[in-house]
């Protein structure tokens, strides 16, 4: 495993790409790191791409700490490696990277072929005072955020998935500013740019997703947000279809690709 860096203001953002073909890059969401994919990227390779998962500034090995994790600067991350890389690329956003992926689809539209959403956030949750402290104290914990980590998979969990999530609890220690800091409410929302998005667009969403009170509705919600979009629900699956059902993912996303090609 060769783990390559791109240097920004503020830091750098580490990556591994793996693969031949059309680029895709894949960005995880809060408090996860790129190893998150680990199941997504060898179906991908296989199916004929180069598959570049990276570390969302503050997570995995990019650098601890930064000035901003607001989600454009995170869309300059993709973006900067996707000119490492020699571009365009169609970029892949789960949960809290999936307003990134608008800003850089938006800002630099000739680096980007199509865009895809997994879990997005229309509009932020809305929590009790009580749901508003818990979030508080799991956002602050390594340990607690691991706890809650494990109860986005209500129906379906990898193998190895107590094995990544104490990996991935360890890594998080010194690094709860950047989890907060992903997810920080800030103006503009990724729905008011998803309007200037021309490329091809699939959000995808568990019909699980313990995030929702109706995932469907939030996946049909995102998907009206944008010119060109589809939405399409993944059996079975809660928060991180990429892990819990890699197979139905990587379908819905082969599928999808083909279209951006072509794009």
């Amino acid at each position: 495993m060769t783990i390559s860096q791109v240097v920004r203001d503020g830091g750098t953002v580490s990556y591994e790409a793996h693969g031949e073909g059309p680029l895709v890059v894949l960005a995880h969401g809060m408090g996860e790191n790129r190893a998150a994919y680990r199941h997504l990227v060898p179906r991908l390779v296989t199916a004929g791409y180069r598959v570049a998962s990276i570390d969302v500034r503050g997570h995995g090995d990019s650098s601890p700490h930064w000035p901003s994790y607001a989600p454009a600067e995170v869309g300059g991350d993709l973006l900067a490696v996707v000119r490492a890389l020699g571009g365009p690329a169609t970029l892949v956003g789960s949960s809290s990277s999936t307003a990134a992926v608008v800003f850089a689809a938006a800002d630099a539209p000739e680096l980007v072929s199509g865009v895809v959403q997994i879990a997005p956030f229309v509009s932020a949750p809305k929590l009790s005072p009580f749901l508003r402290l818990a979030q508080g104290a799991v956002l602050r914990s390594p340990r607690l955020f691991g706890l809650f980590h494990r109860s986005l998979f209500p129906a379906a969990r990898p193998a190895d998935d107590a094995a990544y999530r104490r990996e991935m609890v360890a890594r998080l220690r010194g690094r709860m500013a950047a989890v907060r800091g992903v997810i920080a409410p800030t103006d503009p929302h990724w729905s008011a740019r998803a309007g200037e998005v021309r490329q091809p667009v699939l959000v995808l969403m568990g019909t699980r997703d313990p995030d929702f009170p109706d995932p469907g509705a939030e996946a049909r919600a995102a998907r009206r947000l944008f010119g060109t979009a589809e939405a399409r629900m993944i059996a079975d699956s809660g928060h991180y279809p990429y892990a819990d059902q890699p197979d139905a993912t990587a379908a819905d996303l082969v599928e999808f690709l083909a279209v951006t090609a072509r794009a």
